[in-house]
């Protein structure tokens, strides 16, 4: 195939930027384009961005910096989040070609010759509120398991969030096309499938945003247990006034969807989680816990978590420590909140000041590392199924059991995108479980 020019791509964010980022990128292969490395001289540099933090933004005026430098003639194209959120203000970062908005991004193989004879940054932004697709992407290639956008968008408007604003209103295909789509996955090889989206357990809505008759989150894993060569689906995040009961018996009572739940909690104190128009109170948050513990005392639970927020105070801050502390979870992803435009909580009163978010962050993390250890402790001598991923680390790889617990063991090629039953032995100082071989067919036949 004769390729036109050489494209690279750096993705910041969440997983659900990695599947688009992968899904473009096959997009211009389709049309012409050949993909190398970030660090590998290209024509176009395209860079996927986040928006949820202040770091993301910053981190994203650093790789325009990184891929300049690499080739100074080259076109920077910045799509995504903060492209969507602020296309005027990136359009003024020097060396920046085009900005794409929430939409364009989709049909940047279209964009990209307008850059051959432009004087000037070239900005096509969205109208948010008037996007009324769906764009299905998976990534392949560059794991051993594959990310799966099934949903996008989201109608909660909590008072942090910017996700709503780029991104637009709750959003997925139906089951039907979501299959087909997942099916294309399976053909690529891969074990491991996360199903990932904004608001994922807000599955069943059409593009212009009316609900889909007997279509929902929980119908859609029903209907992709099906396919049989995917051997593990994984739930990358749901909320949980979204995690009903029958979600939780299904993953209970399935061989091929992974006992680990993602649950967002980012404040144990109600009144805080009522100023973050949060759906829940930390009450039906704990109900959600206890009852995986019933059912799936083996599961892994995330907590998602946010320090900082206005308003909160000393006693909010224990309140929310505490309660984390008393529940049987697995691991926190601690975030600092940080002021962001055009949303409810940059008006709110009680600002935290920064070097108080950061300690409290610190405080979280140590909590998360104990919570993580403990939970691996825990399951100490049990023997469970590992997907053994690609890298060489200086002699040993790593792969995760069914319950989320990363276990190191001596690097063999012939085990990578294997699953092998293992023993769970010490946590090293690193944080990961060594394993021990226990049925292997593939380690066998080397035998």
């Amino acid at each position: 195939m004769y390729y036109r020019r050489k494209v690279a791509l750096y993705t910041l964010g969440c997983k659900l930027n990695f599947s688009e980022t992968s899904a473009i990128a096959r997009a211009l292969g389709e049309h012409g384009y050949l993909r190398v490395e970030f660090s590998d001289r290209a024509d176009f540099y395209i860079i996927n961005t986040c928006s949820v933090t202040e770091n993301a933004e910053n981190e994203t005026r650093k790789i325009i910096k990184t891929a300049l430098k690499i080739n100074p003639d080259a076109h920077v194209v910045v799509i995504g989040c903060y492209a969507q959120l602020k296309p005027k203000e990136i359009a003024q970062i020097p060396g920046v070609s085009m900005v794409l908005g929430a939409s364009e991004k989709f049909r940047l193989h279209e964009h990209l010759d307008k850059l051959e004879n432009a004087t000037e940054t070239i900005v096509l932004d969205s109208d948010i509120e008037h996007v009324k697709t769906f764009h299905p992407a998976y990534s392949y290639g560059e794991r051993t398991r594959s990310f799966l956008k099934v949903q996008d968008g989201c109608d909660y408007h909590c008072s942090f969030c910017t996700i709503p604003l780029a991104r637009g209103a709750s959003r997925s295909s139906s089951i039907a096309d979501t299959l087909a789509v997942a099916q294309k996955v399976a053909a690529t090889g891969v074990k491991e499938v996360v199903l990932t989206g904004v608001n994922l357990g807000d599955f069943g809505k059409t593009p212009d945003g009316t609900a889909r008759t007997h279509e929902n989150f929980y119908q859609l894993l029903c209907a992709l247990q099906q396919i049989n060569e995917i051997k593990r689906w994984r739930i990358s995040s749901i909320e949980p006034n979204l995690l009903t009961d029958e979600i939780i018996h299904l993953v209970a009572q399935s061989r091929t969807i992974m006992p680990h739940f993602h649950i967002p909690l980012q404040s144990g104190n109600n009144f805080v989680l009522k100023k973050m128009r949060r759906k829940y109170l930390r009450e039906l948050y704990a109900e959600k816990v206890n009852r995986i513990r019933q059912l799936i005392p083996h599961a892994c639970i995330g907590v998602d978590v946010i320090v900082g927020f206005p308003g909160e105070g000393e006693k909010e801050f224990l309140d929310t420590y505490h309660f984390i502390h008393s529940l049987e979870v697995s691991y926190l992803h601690v975030f600092t909140y940080s002021e962001r435009a055009n949303t409810r909580a940059a008006q709110i009163d009680g600002v935290v000041p920064v070097p108080v978010r950061k300690e409290r962050n610190r405080m979280l993390r140590d909590l998360s590392d104990k919570k993580k250890r403990a939970f691996y402790e825990a399951h100490a001598g049990e023997i469970r199924p590992v997907l053994f991923e690609a890298e060489n680390d200086n002699g040993y790889m790593y792969g995760f059991t069914d319950n989320y617990i990363k276990v190191a063991v001596p690097y063999s090629e012939q085990l990578v995108n294997t699953i092998c039953d293992v023993e769970l032995c010490e946590t090293d100082y690193r944080g990961y479980v060594r394993a021990i071989l226990v049925e292997c067919p593939v380690a066998q036949a080397q035998l």
